[in-house]
């Protein structure tokens, strides 16, 4: 029998996913991180992108999350993400619009606005579309 670890996967609006996995990748503050059972306790931030969680039959399910939280214990990873959805549920359009309006909020600049916050919209947008294009991929 493979070993296996416990992962949660939650956002501020409610819970994502809750299962087993054998392996856990996540796009890591400094760099995606693969997790396996026994890893070492771990705490870190999350910038926006793709969680992958293999089952024990090797098929992956993808979720995007905006950003957040990554806490890694000896079996069980707990996921805080600001945001999180599945990533078959992104909205391809409303990605493109939100990427397309902070590329021109930051672009004029002569308009008075928050550019961190338009930053972290374009990078939001653009995680999400990497995430779609990932999926796309791996589907063919």
């Amino acid at each position: 029998m493979a070993m296996t670890l416990h992962v949660d996967i939650v956002s501020a609006e409610a819970e994502i996913f809750s299962g087993t996995a054998t392996m856990v990748f996540a796009p890591a503050e400094m760099g995606e991180v693969g997790i396996a059972p026994r890893h070492a306790p771990l705490l870190t931030r999350l910038k926006p992108g793709e969680v992958r969680v293999q089952s024990q039959d090797g098929k992956e399910q993808s979720f995007f999350v905006s950003g957040g939280m990554l806490e890694v214990q000896p079996h069980i990873i707990t996921v805080l993400a600001d945001t999180a959805i599945r990533a078959a549920d992104i909205d391809e359009a409303h990605a493109m619009e939100a990427k397309s309006r902070a590329e021109k909020l930051l672009a004029d600049r002569t308009a008075d606005i928050d550019y961190a916050k338009a930053q972290a919209e374009l990078a939001q947008s653009m995680a999400q579309l990497a995430a779609i294009r990932k999926l796309r991929q791996r589907a063919k």
